[in-house]
Order: structure tokens, then sequence, then C-alpha cells
């Protein structure tokens, strides 16, 4: 009997609960009380349980009825979401937007961008995922991510379409009291070759044997940025970054620029891109998700 209940019985149980009367919900739903109160018996009758008690002036919901009324919203608004969801798969617009973002890409602009998304495709789920060097390539060229917002590589991928978006400074930097902190001058590459330099690695196998922007034989290798930061910051080592993450830390002394020889002064600048394969262009939500990455970054840097 339970397959038997329809969603219009569940919108008028609903609705006499919100209206307060099955009169009330009647010129709610623009029927008459007697199928209203028809729907609502059938409802009970399917169910084996009393959704109000009637001896009042008005129904009231019993305690059960209560239980189950969270269970009727919840099935009326997943029914309503597929349909709204379905709707939007006919325009154009994706099901949902997957997007990997490169590690140096400044997670401010991200952030504005995603929670704008959120509001402008409330039924499209943003599936982010942040990776370095070839890593970050991967799920686009494997076809698991939609979009990827990274730099250019050393080796090139003409299976993937580009469209520049932006750029990133990148400054080498070391703490305060490291030797290179210290040196007087333009330092010398030979003299950046005697300490350890902190790089990140690539977790995938697409740039195997291959170093960048490596100048010293003494390398340690991290995941990660927020931990290559924090080595920074105490003095384990010296190394590039970008500038947006380590502004603030120069600004207030726990780090500084280091002014190394064939380095330029201002840092090297690192250009960022939107890839995809060039067989699945951005739908409706990807191309609004580039154009505001490129609003948002503009604005803000």
């Amino acid at each position: 009997m339970l397959d038997g209940v329809s969603l219009d019985q569940l919108r008028t149980f609903i609705a006499a609960v919100d209206e307060g009367s099955f009169s009330a919900a009647a010129r709610k739903l623009n029927r008459v009380q007697s199928a209203v109160s028809g729907w609502i018996g059938g409802l009970e009758d399917q169910i084996g349980v009393e959704l109000f008690d009637r001896k009042g002036r008005f129904p009231k919901l019993t305690e059960e009825g209560a239980l189950l009324l969270a269970d009727a919203r919840n099935i009326v608004l997943a029914v309503d979401t597929l349909k709204a969801r379905a709707k939007l798969m006919t325009s154009g617009v994706e099901a949902e937007l997957t997007v990997v973002i490169d590690i140096f890409f400044p997670t401010s602009v991200v952030s504005t961008v995603a929670k704008a998304f959120a509001r402008q495709f409330p039924l499209t789920p943003l599936r982010l995922f942040v990776e370095a060097l070839g890593a970050a390539y991967r799920p686009v060229l494997e076809g698991r991510c939609s979009l990827g917002i990274l730099p250019p590589l050393p080796q090139p991928f003409p299976s993937l379409a580009s469209e520049k978006l932006g750029e990133v400074p990148l400054v080498a930097v070391a703490a305060p009291e490291h030797p290179l902190a210290k040196f007087q001058g333009r330092i010398p590459r030979h003299e950046v070759a005697k300490h350890v330099q902190l790089v990140l690695t690539d977790r995938s196998d697409l740039t195997t044997g291959r170093d960048f922007g490596v100048a010293s034989p003494s390398t340690w290798r991290l995941a990660d940025l927020s931990t290559k930061h924090a080595f920074l910051k105490d003095c384990v080592g010296w190394g590039g970054m970008p500038l947006h993450l380590v502004s603030t830390d120069i600004e207030e002394g726990r780090l500084v620029v280091l002014d190394v020889d064939e380095m330029p002064p201002s840092g090297f600048i690192l250009s960022m891109s939107a890839f995809h394969q060039p067989s699945k262009p951005p739908g409706p939500a990807g191309r609004w998700f580039i154009e505001q990455l490129k609003e948002v970054w503009e604005q803000t840097h």
C-alpha cells in the first residue's frame, strides 16, 4: 500500500499543517475541501497512521504525524530538486562542475567565485581539487575534471585548449636569520647552491626527472605549499613562493625577499590559464566560472 502514496497526498498533508486547517489548505491548493480531506484520509489509510486529531474545531497534528511530516517534506523537496535539476540539464547547464586548481592560484579569488557560484547555480555541485605541477594536469587530461586552472609547464599539452586568466608573481624568500637573508648585495648562484632549497614535488609522473626553478643541488621536496611556507618561516631552508601568500610575512619581517642572481628582483611571473579538453568546452556554468575568475582577479590584483 505504501507504494501507492502520491506526491499530491504528501503536498496536501504539508499544506494542511502549514495553513492550519483543511479549508485553508484547500484554498492554497485551489481545491475543494472535500478533496483535501479525502487525500489526507487516503494517506492515513495507506500508511496506517493517524496524522491528525480531528476532535477539536481544527485538525491537530498527532505525535506520529509530526514525525512523518519531516519525511514528507524531504520527499517533496527531493522530487522538486530532481525536476529542477533535470530542467537545468535540458537547458545545457552542467550536472556538476569539476575543477582542479593549481596550488599557486590565489585561494581568496577561488573562494569569492565559489560563493557567487552557489548563488548563481544552486543546483549544480561544484567539485574543487587542489594539486601542483603535473598532478594538477592529470585530472583534466584524463577527463576527471572539466576545467583546470593551471600554470604552463615546460612540456606542451597540445591535447588541451587554454585561455589566459592572469599572472602570479613568484619570489625567492627565506627567514631573516637565514644566511642568504644576511648576504650583502646580489646573491650569486654559487652562494645559493650552498643552502637547502625547499621545492614542491610532483605527485604525478608527468614531470619525472625534471626540476623547475631549482638553483641548489641540495633540495628538500614537499608535497604541499602550507608545509613549505611553515618551513621557510622556521628557517629550514629557502625557496620560491607566490607573492600573495607571503606578502604579509615580508611586510612584518617574518620573511625576506632574496635578490638572487639571474632571478628578477620583482619575482618570476607565472601565467595562469583555464585548460579544458577541446572536445568538451565549458558549458554555461564553466563559462561563468572562468569569466568570474578573470573579473575577481582583476579587481583584487
